[in-house]
């Protein structure tokens, strides 16, 4: 038979196997036992028809487009489906307009299922607000992202989060046998077979993924098929699934989950940890920019004066993405990586700058002293500007003691040295200044103390 033939268009041509196995009830859907298993709050409100404004929140292929469309079924009242990535404005008003003329002539309510809801903006979401308070729309939002990041807050506490989970090694079995045997939506009627071990790569590559399980078997039928075979081996799952699958989204938990690891990893001086985060992020599709973004932030807030170095490292690294790019600049990512994970730690920036703004916003704007006011214009020391103040340089080791902060806050001390690296020096210093270097006596030559500070 010509591999290309017409009966093989016309397989090709239908719908993939993963929309044709969708379950077309309560009763075949597999997974999410505590959302709406049997007796649960949910699948006796889907039942009843009286389903509640509903957020569905977890990965791709977990079931969530899959419980949106049971509920299509089932459902008397009208219904209206969007996808938030191709859906702007426009669309979501007609789609209001004519819920409310239902709503107004009828008494029937609609339900709207946004998919990807997460992609509306802020003024689109607030848009749906007025109908779902009144009772006009019934909305179901599905989402990857975490819906306390990406939902309105109006809108999210006017819906039931639904918490969806990865589908476990044994539901996705399920999934892929009911395939494999189902001869009217599935591959029951293939010639060819599976032997264990490639389905067992199969459930392995999906990552409890759902959809992925279910194109990996129909490809890799495909490929069997390609190459003669009677039946699918190992051999063609891993060309179907040439890199095992990651879930990730760039904006949801995964990449919170991950990024926080990554922090916290080089936080803990394990730059082993810091570079298997770091892999991670850059194997899922992470923007490079914002893991050295990161770093750069990293610097000032865990490492500071402890090493001075380690903002010169994150930025030059950032500025390698910038130039290199991927996948060459995941070089200076990890060598910016292993850098931070080996320097010294002290938060006392982030301490310091954050007692800082504490004291303004407690103390409020307090007047400058007169002596450090600007006495650059005509008049100024007539008003008594800048004429007490005392210039460093011209006395010996370029420091003499005088007061700098606002009287109210004289005695306060932000920033508290740490004796880790470099800081240790910085903190040394201070205390050879304020201790036995003060000296307010006019130099007489260039003795500025340096060289107890190397």
């Amino acid at each position: 038979m010509n591999f290309f033939g017409e009966e093989e268009k016309k397989e090709i041509e239908r719908e993939p196997l993963a929309y044709r196995m969708r379950p077309r009830d309560l009763g075949e859907f597999v997974g999410q036992e505590e959302a709406i298993g049997e007796g649960s709050l949910l699948r006796q409100a889907i039942e009843a028809d009286r389903v509640p404004s509903l957020i569905l929140f977890g990965p791709p292929g977990s079931g969530k487009s899959s419980l949106a469309q049971i509920i299509s079924q089932q459902t008397r009242k009208a219904w209206e489906s969007l996808s938030a990535v191709n859906s702007g404005v426009p669309e979501l008003r007609r789609v209001i307009t004519r819920a409310e003329q239902r709503f107004q002539t009828k008494g029937e309510q609609t339900i709207l299922f946004i998919d990807e809801i997460h992609r509306f903006n802020k003024s689109q979401q607030a848009a749906l607000l007025p109908a779902v308070e009144n009772g006009t729309l019934v909305l179901i939002g599905s989402t990857t992202e975490n819906p306390f990041f990406e939902i309105i807050s109006p809108l999210l506490s006017r819906s039931k989060l639904v918490i969806f989970k990865p589908l476990s090694d044994e539901e996705i079995e399920i999934i892929i046998d009911r395939a494999l045997t189902d001869k009217e939506r599935g591959l029951g009627g293939a010639e060819e077979g599976i032997t264990l071990e490639a389905k067992k790569a199969i459930i392995k590559y999906s990552g409890g993924d759902a959809r992925v399980a279910l194109n990996t078997l129909e490809l890799s039928f495909f490929l069997a098929r390609k190459a003669g075979k009677k039946e699918v081996e190992l051999e063609e799952v891993r060309k179907a699934q040439q890199e095992r699958v990651f879930y990730f989204s760039r904006q949801g938990d995964a990449h919170y989950d991950l990024a926080s690891a990554f922090i916290k990893s080089m936080r803990g001086s394990d730059p082993d940890a810091a570079l298997y985060y770091l892999a991670r992020m850059i194997k899922a599709g992470e923007d490079p920019k914002f893991i050295a973004r990161r770093m750069v932030v990293f610097a000032s807030e865990d490492i500071g004066n402890a090493q001075p170095e380690a903002l010169t490292v994150a930025l030059s690294a950032f500025r390698a993405v910038e130039v290199v790019g991927l996948p060459e600049a995941a070089l200076n990512l990890a060598q910016a990586c292993i850098y931070l994970s080996c320097s010294p730690k002290s938060n006392t920036v982030k301490k310091a700058i954050d007692a800082a703004f504490q004291a303004v916003e407690k103390e409020g704007e307090l007047p400058v002293p007169d002596h450090l006011r600007s006495s650059g214009y005509p008049g100024a020391k007539k008003l008594g500007l800048g004429s007490n103040y005392k210039y460093p340089h011209d006395y010996e080791r370029h420091y003499v003691e005088q007061e700098y902060l606002p009287e109210k806050i004289r005695s306060f001390q932000f920033y508290q040295p740490s004796n880790i690296g470099f800081e240790k020096k910085l903190s040394d210093f201070l205390r050879f200044l304020k201790g036995g270097g003060k000296d307010e006596g006019k130099r007489g030559d260039e003795k500025t103390g340096s060289d107890n500070f190397s």
